[in-house]
């Protein structure tokens, strides 16, 4: 199951997050996603585990925990939608 982590510190880190949803089961993978230009941060990450089971007792446990000083959002992740066309080109 991929699991949405929002509200994350910018210090927050990919081991971080791999600890705290590590007490709940299994974690296969753990990524924050940063922005393109400059490496940093964007504030929110994705964490799959296995275990459906386990990974709903992470949603449960983890959502509004503090972590590096912010309380989590943690949600059952959404499918990606895909983008639209533009209506005309841009230039």
């Amino acid at each position: 199951m991929n699991i949405f982590v929002g509200n994350l510190s910018f210090t927050a880190t990919e081991h971080d997050l791999h600890q705290l949803f590590e007490s709940y089961g299994a974690v296969d993978k753990v990524s924050i996603i940063t922005d393109r230009d400059t490496g940093q941060s964007r504030g929110f990450g994705f964490v799959e585990m296995p275990d459906s089971a386990a990974a709903k007792a992470a949603i449960q446990g983890a959502n509004g925990k503090e972590l590096a000083g912010r309380a989590l959002t943690v949600n059952e992740a959404k499918p990606r939608e895909p983008r639209r066309e533009p209506r005309q080109a841009r230039w």
